[in-house]
């Protein structure tokens, strides 16, 4: 295989067309075509399924398609990271946040990095695990900043540990059922959650399982975006299951009520997941001592909001 080829099916499948993708590398639609054809011959196998209106990848294709995105990505990041060395100062960061980091040390951590490295590229990601972890497993990003996953692949990915915290069931304030004290009296409600799909055992197991509880799983929704998740809890009286240091962020603080339920959960641990046996760039480590400084910073401070937070989280560096 050559570089061009997958670089062409990687460009395909993000533009979602020929035209798109040969627009987006510079080449003409016949250079692009060829080089696809070419890849198909050498393999044997069809990749793409060509239709009017754009293109589709078949089996053999998406499963090609996973490797080119991480070859083509590392590519791009070995160019970035040899480029900053030079003293050239630009490249590219893609980055996978939990929600309650993206609501509360985000926004000073970019501040942080931007003044350090204002000519990378940053790209950032809502970092619920049942989105980030595939965009990390492909390459199109370069580390999560996510809780740790008891069933997350050992041999894929690997975890630097940075704290710890509670994670509770949450409800609107004014919920008819909010003044429950068990778990069990709330099974024949309605649940928004989120996990990945290798996470489904530990996380049932956590939330559930564990305290003899057993849920229809027609009750569940699975939400990929804390937008949708908050959304459901607050208008559509639907329970949820969250880290606690969430709930200190600005948009939590008027209607969200933590159930006080006689159940107890597992602590949870947040780090920064890798790739195995990938190589942080100069922006990556830019970026995790950016976030490392700011987290000690609200350790350490005195102010009222700083004090919320911290009082809910163990510090593990």
């Amino acid at each position: 295989m050559k570089l061009h080829q997958l670089q062409a099916l990687v460009a395909i499948a993000d533009c979602g067309s020929i035209r798109g993708a040969a627009r987006r590398l510079g080449l003409s639609q016949a250079a692009l075509t060829k080089a696809v054809r070419e890849l198909e011959a050498q393999q044997q196998l069809p990749l793409l399924i060509r239709h009017v209106s754009g293109v589709t990848f078949t089996e053999f294709g998406a499963a090609l398609l996973s490797h080119a995105r991480l070859v083509v990505g590392q590519l791009e990041r070995a160019e970035a990271e040899l480029s900053l060395l030079r003293g050239h100062a630009e490249g590219r960061l893609s980055v996978g946040v939990t929600p309650f980091i993206e609501l509360t040390f985000l926004p000073a951590v970019v501040r942080r990095f931007r003044a350090k490295m204002p000519h990378v590229r940053l790209e950032l990601f809502e970092g619920l695990s049942a989105v980030s972890l595939p965009r990390l497993r492909n390459g199109e990003l370069d580390f999560v900043v996510a809780p740790h996953i008891p069933a997350m692949p050992a041999q894929e990915f690997e975890c630097e540990d940075l704290l710890l915290y509670q994670n509770v069931v949450i409800a609107r304030q004014g919920h008819p059922l909010e003044n429950s004290s068990s778990l069990h009296q709330l099974l024949e409600a309605d649940w928004v959650v989120n996990y990945s799909p290798t996470s489904y055992e530990p996380f049932m197991h956590n939330l559930f399982w564990q305290h003899g509880a057993q849920i229809d799983e027609q009750r569940l929704v699975r939400a990929h975006s804390l937008t949708l998740l908050l959304s459901l809890v607050r208008h559509a009286d639907m329970f949820s299951y969250c880290p606690e240091p969430l709930l200190v962020a600005e948009p939590m603080l008027e209607w969200i009520r933590v159930m006080t339920l006689e159940q107890q959960f597992e602590t949870g641990k947040l780090g920064i997941i890798s790739r195995r046996d990938t190589t942080r760039s100069v922006a990556a480590k830019c970026f995790v001592d950016c976030l490392i400084q700011e987290i000690r910073r609200c350790a350490r401070s005195a102010s009222a909001v700083d004090c919320r937070l911290s009082e809910k989280l163990t510090l593990l560096i």
